[in-house]
């Protein structure tokens, strides 16, 4: 019974991108109700391929004025590559729940309650910062499953439940932190985090003995002077990068070889018709805003570890970032379409074109400009993209 379900819900649904689609007959066999599609046009639908084509136009211009200026170093790329990774961990949260029909506009207010709970617990508290760390997750994905609660039960459109939210966390946080320390920004993590497993976990960096060894045959440059003389100026891959790395092919996994990701579609598509065929769309867009709260509770750990401090006012406009990047990847804002390998380029933009900006010299207030335009011109080609597959005119 669940087999025939799934197969049902299916059918009902764009496949995943990427995913092979039904096995077909002979040409006697052809349904006739169904419209062939040309190879071309299959290439044309598929949702990254917007995102494909930016990101080569990207990194011509980027290595067109750019090239000199080191950011195609084993510095600078992961520089770049550090800051796409940021985007990206909350793009694939954002892209599962666009792709189930809903918004998560408290992204941004999560990363700065995330980072402030895991401060407060292990500075100000003494908690171990493992604890406190699985605290923040742990409160996190309630409030993710608030929102999808309060989302489901009320009927109210996710826009305004998660923007209500995203005024209830940043205030909350402030005053948690101001009553507790007098101050929005609390520091001294660093000093705590020493052999904590799960602290390594999240700001740790991995391959050191690889650059390394690098720097002995002198692809990488070393420091000069200072403490760190004789170092690699590049000491290994941040963990932030490994969680993007892992986020993005966990997200496209589910999405493209799971059931579960066909009900995701389903959810997205026509959520009443999914109903009909047995699909749980609550139990799925539920876990869809908790994922969501996952992924930026991610991004506050790795951002903590990082820094070694939280702030409270941290995560400002991450939502509408993330929001972007999908966009950018090809999901349409009514839902059942979209590509999480999408989202993760439409984050490699971002990174590209706001660091670009710095190693060309370029006023970094530019890189605003660059997102409303990017942004406009990938609903435009959303907007069409729809219109083929529906046959609107």
């Amino acid at each position: 019974m669940a087999d025939t379900t799934q197969q049902t819900a299916a059918s009902d649904t764009p496949p995943a991108a990427g995913a092979a689609g039904p096995a077909t007959g002979s040409a006697a066999g052809k349904d006739e109700r169904i419209r062939e599609m040309s190879s071309m046009r299959k290439a044309l639908i598929r949702p990254e391929l917007g995102a494909i084509c930016g990101t080569i136009l990207v990194f011509m211009f980027f290595i067109g004025i750019a090239s000199d200026s080191g950011m195609f170093s084993a510095e600078g790329i992961v520089n770049w590559g550090t800051v796409s990774a940021q985007f990206a961990i909350i793009a694939v949260g954002a892209c599962l729940l666009m792709i189930a029909g809903e918004f998560d506009l408290s992204v941004g207010s999560m990363i700065g309650f995330s980072g402030i709970i895991i401060a407060l617990m292990s500075v100000h508290l003494g908690f171990p910062i493992w604890f406190a760390i699985l605290t923040a997750f742990a409160l996190a994905l309630c409030i993710g499953a608030l929102n999808g609660y309060l989302v489901i039960k009320t009927g109210l459109p996710s826009f305004i439940v998660t923007l209500a939210f995203l005024y209830i966390l940043r205030g909350l946080t402030i005053f948690i932190a101001i009553a507790t320390t007098r101050k929005t920004i609390i520091g001294g993590i660093r000093d705590i985090t020493e052999g904590d497993p799960i602290a390594w976990v999240f700001g740790g960096k991995v391959f050191s003995g690889l650059f390394v060894w690098l720097a002995d045959l002198g692809v990488v440059g070393k420091f000069v002077a200072g403490p760190k003389a004789g170092l690699p100026v590049v000491e290994g891959i941040p963990m932030l990068m490994i969680w993007a790395a892992i986020l993005i092919v966990f997200g496209h996994i589910l999405l493209t070889r799971t059931r579960f990701g066909n009900w995701i579609f389903a959810s997205g598509g026509d959520a009443q018709a999914a109903r009909y065929v047995g699909v749980p769309v609550n139990r799925v867009k539920i876990l869809m805003f908790m994922f969501s709260a996952f992924c930026a509770t991610i991004f506050a750990t790795c951002q903590v570890m990082e820094f070694g401090s939280a702030a409270a006012d941290r995560g400002l406009l991450k939502e509408f970032e993330a929001i972007i990047s999908v966009v950018i990847g090809g999901a349409l804002l009514t839902g059942g379409y979209g590509s999480v390998i999408g989202a993760a380029l439409g984050a490699l933009i971002f990174g590209v074109v706001q660091q670009g900006l710095f190693f060309a010299g370029v006023e970094s207030s530019l890189f605003r400009v660059f997102l409303g335009v990017i942004l406009l011109l990938a609903v435009i080609l959303n907007t069409y993209i729809r219109r083929m597959i529906t046959g609107e005119r």
